[in-house]
């Protein structure tokens, strides 16, 4: 990966380099913040860094991820009786090649694996184990990159761990996690800490100025709701889905409104859940993050500062501006917080049917909510 590939994040590249040129380069390192942020394009940039210092040809394999002392491990499922990450690589390098700033959920989705929970295993571990004994092809470094490190279920953390305290001659692990919650502290502790920060929204109007051609009102839209991570920027670029959405929205409120008088109308919401629940978990966090949006807009439009408001819903005959009027600071917290909580059960793979169905409900009390 070429430093000059990646979105923003100056002062890190310039760290890192500095790191190399003075010959301090930790044994261990976590990278930690989404994976919109630049991660894993930093961590692959610093390995191809690494490797040109000791053989200048290093850099072009790195970029193709084809170099034969750079490994990986990644999430994946159990496949038989193995849970290996080598088995996926092909699939996971496709993924890479094509956007670096993939997450978790773009990989879950690519592995079309909704119903299958993720995780590196301890066969991981003693696999890389195995392999890092061995000496380097080239005779310089051996790199080790684990993406989604957070993903290391208990055994393979406690490998992991020995792995990281009585590391082999000539080896740099590079851990990647979007946060630092689920690690074991004593592997946190025997890190050195590479804080990625979100890009800023000069970063992100750069970035997207310099690759694609788009309307200002395009950018200033996409850059508010990306919230400084290029994968949602790029996501939101090439939403396809967007249409649906809005008419999904709709008929979420609309059936919302009517159930307080007319019960009868509970049965569209149930009707409504389950047909979302029929998506890959990718596009309905998709979903979610519209949602969200869109009841922080109405809130931000009932409040008079509609020169915020970078996007309203105005087809199908639906009247954005009465809508808002219903959407305050007495239920914009409840509506959020209930959203907020139905990403956090669908990524821990929880019944999407009952997550939705509960969701869809719940709204119907807050949005009759007075101010």
């Amino acid at each position: 990966m070429d430093w000059d590939l990646i979105a923003g994040q100056q002062l890190l590249k310039d760290q890192l380099k500095k790191s190399i040129q003075d010959q301090r380069i930790s044994h261990a390192q976590l990278f930690l913040g989404k994976e919109g942020y630049g991660t894993l394009p930093l961590a692959l940039a610093y390995a191809a860094e690494i490797l040109q210092q000791e053989n200048p040809t290093a850099a072009q394999r790195v970029s193709h991820l084809n170099h034969v002392d750079l490994h990986f491990s990644f999430p994946v499922f159990n496949q038989g009786k193995s849970s290996l990450s080598q088995q996926f690589f092909y699939q996971f390098r496709e993924m890479i090649l094509t956007n670096p700033y993939s997450s978790y959920d773009d990989w879950s989705s690519y592995l079309e694996s909704e119903n299958k929970q993720l995780f590196i295993s301890s066969d991981e571990v003693d696999e890389q184990n195995k392999k890092f004994a061995l000496k380097s092809f080239e005779g310089g470094s051996k790199i080790l990159i684990i993406w989604r490190a957070d993903k290391l279920n208990a055994p393979a953390s406690n490998k992991l761990l020995k792995f990281l305290e009585e590391p082999p001659e000539k080896t740099v692990i590079l851990l990647i996690a979007e946060n630092s919650d689920d690690l074991l502290p004593t592997i946190l502790s025997r890190t050195q800490l590479v804080e990625v920060p979100r890009l800023t929204d000069g970063e992100l109007y750069d970035h997207l100025t310099s690759k694609y051609t788009l309307s200002d009102e395009q950018l200033k839209s996409i850059i508010h709701q990306s919230q400084g991570n290029l994968n949602t920027a790029l996501r939101l670029m090439n939403q396809e889905g967007s249409t649906e959405f809005e008419e999904l929205f709709v008929q979420w409120v609309r059936d919302a409104f009517q159930v307080k008088k007319r019960p009868e109308f509970l049965k569209n919401i149930i009707i409504w859940a389950r047909s979302i629940a029929a998506w890959n978990r990718e596009k309905q966090k998709n979903f979610l993050d519209y949602c969200a949006e869109m009841f922080r807009l109405a809130m931000i439009q009932n409040y008079g500062a509609e020169n915020l408001v970078h996007r309203k819903i105005e087809g199908g005959g639906f009247n954005w501006e009465s809508f808002s009027k219903f959407i305050h600071g007495a239920n914009i917290e409840s509506i959020i917080n209930e959203i907020n909580d139905a990403d956090y059960h669908l990524q821990r793979n929880a019944n999407a049917k009952i997550v939705w169905t509960d969701l869809g409900i719940k709204l119907s009390r807050y949005i009759h909510k007075s101010a």
